[in-house]
C-alpha cells in the first residue's frame, strides 16, 4: 500500500516527525566544515567535555602508502601488478566494491570488484577471461575472489570476467555477492558485443555455480552503484550513478511466492517482481524533487514508491522515463549498506545540477515508517587539498563497533573515516601513497580486520589494531 501525502503529513503531525527534524536519536554529525542542525552540532564549549572520538591522530607511513593512528598496521593483500592470480595473470586494477565472507577453517574470502570500463585494449591489467566465466568477452571489467588464511596465505581466482565498470554492489543474506556494472554501453558501443548496465551474482564459495554468468535483468539496466537485500522482506534496494538527470534510488519487489536463496535469481524471468523509484514528500506533504534539499541532520521524508514503465531501458534510459515531478532524484548515490534494521544509502556530493550543494549525504530508509531520514551532511570542503576536512563519501560499511565507516571519494587528501552513532567524525586512516580514492571498505566476519582498496593502481589493504567499541559519549 503507497504512503500517500497526507498518510505522511499526518503520521508527521503525531510524530513530530518533519523536514527540520533535529537532534533525532542516532543521527550522526558531520565531518569538518559540514552542514549541521544547530542541536545535533557540538560547540567548542560542549566539545571540552568529550573525549575525542576515533583513535586519536594519523601518523605518516615510512612507506608513503597508508597513514594509520599509532597502535595500527597494515598489510598489503593483492596489489595489481604485483601479485597473481593463481592462473598465472597478475591481480586485475582498479578495486572497487568489496564484500568478505566466512570460509571453511577460518579463512576469510573477499570478493572484489574492478572498475574497468570499455575494451581490454584500454587496460594493462583487465580481469583474465577464464573459459566458463565470461559474460561478454570485449568487457575488461568483473571480480576476483580473493582467499586468506589464518597463516597470512593468500590465493585469488577470477569470479567473473567479461563485465564492464564493476563499481560496488551488496552481499547477500545467503552468502554471495552481486556485483553491479556502472554504465549503459548497449551491445555495439565502446566495442561490447553485449548489452551491459546489469547486476550479476557471483559465489566466493562455489566455484561452478559461477559457470556461464547471467545477469539479473529483473533488477533492470542503468549506471548501477550498489544494492542491498532486505533480510525479512526480500526487496532489493539499488543505487544509481548518474547524472543530466539525476540518478534514482530503485526498490525491486520480488514476485509473490519467491524465495532468495543461492542460484535463485538465475530463475527469474526478466520482467520478474517489480522496479520501482522513489518519490519523496516533507512533512507538510509536498513533493521533494531532489534529496539535496534537506539541509539540516535528522530530516525526514515519507517515500512513495513510483513503478519503472521499461526497467531495461530500450528506447531510453530509466531514470529519463520519468517526467522530474514523478520521482525524487539524487546526485552521485553511491554505497549502501544493511543494518539496524535498514539501509544506510550515500549520496556522495551534489553541485550546480542539484537543487542545493553539498559534499556528501547518508541517510537511512527505514522499510517499516517508509522514511528517510538524514544522518550525515557534509558542506562543501573549502579547501580538499588540506588534510582534516572530509568530502565525497562513497562505499559505506556498518561497524561491528558502533556507526559508520564510510571510504572517502573526494576532492585533494583521501581518507577512511568513521562517524560515531552521537554524531561526531573521527579519521582512521589516509592516503599517503596518491590521491585515488578509497573504496571496497568492510570488516572481516569476526570483526578484527578492516579490509579497503586504494582504487588505483589497484591494491587491496588489510587492517589490523586496537579497534574498541565507541561509547554514548563519543
Amino acid at each position: 500500500m503507497p504512503l500517500t501525502r497526507r498518510e505522511f503529513a499526518r503520521q508527521s503531525a503525531i510524530t513530530g516527525a518533519g523536514v527540520a527534524l533535529t537532534g533525532a536519536v542516532g543521527a550522526f554529525a558531520t565531518a569538518p566544515g559540514a552542514l549541521a542542525a544547530e542541536d545535533t552540532a557540538e560547540t567548542a564549549e560542549t566539545a571540552g567535555h568529550h573525549h575525542e572520538p576515533g583513535y586519536g591522530p594519523l601518523l605518516p607511513d615510512p612507506k608513503n602508502i597508508l597513514a594509520l593512528p599509532a597502535g595500527f598496521r597494515y598489510r598489503i593483500i593483492t596489489e595489481s601488478g604485483v601479485t597473481k592470480l593463481e592462473s598465472g595473470e597478475f591481480t586485475p586494477s582498479n578495486h572497487d566494491g568489496t564484500a568478505t565472507f566466512e570460509g571453511p577453517r577460518g579463512v576469510t574470502l573477499l570478493v572484489n570488484n574492478h572498475e574497468l570500463k570499455g575494451p581490454r585494449s584500454g587496460w594493462q591489467y583487465p580481469v583474465p577471461l577464464i573459459e566458463g566465466l565470461v559474460y561478454d568477452p570485449a568487457a575488461s571489467g568483473g571480480c576476483s575472489v580473493v582467499e586468506v588464511h589464518r597463516s597470512g596465505e593468500v590465493a585469488q581466482w577470477v569470479g567473473i570476467a567479461g563485465t564492464s565498470t564493476n563499481c560496488a554492489g551488496g552481499s547477500t543474506p545467503w552468502g554471495t555477492w552481486l556485483t553491479c556494472e556502472e554504465t549503459e554501453d548497449l551491445a555495439g558501443k565502446n566495442g561490447m558485443t553485449k548489452d551491459h548496465g546489469y547486476v550479476f551474482e557471483v559465489d566466493p564459495c562455489d566455484r561452478r555455480a559461477n559457470q556461464d554468468p547471467k545477469p539479473v535483468k529483473a533488477f533492470g539496466r542503468y549506471a548501477h552503484e550498489a544494492v542491498v537485500i532486505d533480510p525479512k522482506r526480500g526487496h532489493a534496494y539499488l543505487t544509481e550513478d548518474a547524472s543530466g538527470p539525476n540518478g534514482l534510488l530503485y526498490r525491486w519487489v520480488p514476485p509473490h511466492g519467491f524465495k532468495h536463496g543461492r542460484g535463485r535469481l538465475r530463475t527469474l524471468a526478466d520482467n520478474a517482481g517489480v522496479l520501482q523509484a522513489t518519490k519523496c514528500y516533507d512533512s507538510g506533504g509536498r513533493f521533494v524533487d531532489d534529496l539535496s534539499r534537506a539541509t539540516k541532520i535528522g530530516t525526514v521524508y515519507g517515500v512513495d514508491w513510483v513503478d519503472v514503465p521499461d526497467r531495461d531501458g530500450r528506447t531510453a534510459p530509466v531514470r529519463k522515463q520519468f517526467a522530474d515531478k514523478d520521482i525524487t532524484r539524487a546526485r552521485k548515490l553511491e554505497g549502501m549498506w544493511w543494518g539496524d534494521g535498514g539501509v544506510y544509502i550515500v549520496s556522495s556530493y551534489a553541485r550546480e545540477e542539484s537543487p542545493v550543494q553539498h559534499d556528501g549525504q547518508v541517510w537511512f530508509y527505514d522499510p517499516r515508517r517508509r522514511t528517510l531520514t538524514l544522518k550525515v551532511l557534509l558542506g562543501v570542503n573549502p579547501d580538499p587539498v588540506k588534510d582534516g576536512a572530509f568530502d565525497g563519501p562513497d562505499n559505506i560499511t556498518v561497524s561491528p563497533y558502533g556507526g559508520l565507516v564510510i571510504a572517502e571519494d573526494g576532492e585533494g587528501v583521501q581518507h577512511l573515516f568513521g562517524a560515531t552513532e552521537r554524531g561526531r567524525t573521527y579519521p582512521i586512516a589516509r592516503n599517503d601513497l596518491n590521491d585515488s580514492e578509497f573504496t571496497g571498505v568492510v570488516f572481516s566476519p569476526d570483526g578484527k580486520t578492516l579490509y579497503a582498496n586504494i582504487q588505483t593502481p589497484g591494491i587491496m589493504l588489510a587492517i589490523t589494531g586496537p579497534w574498541k567499541r565507541h561509547s554514548h559519549r563519543d
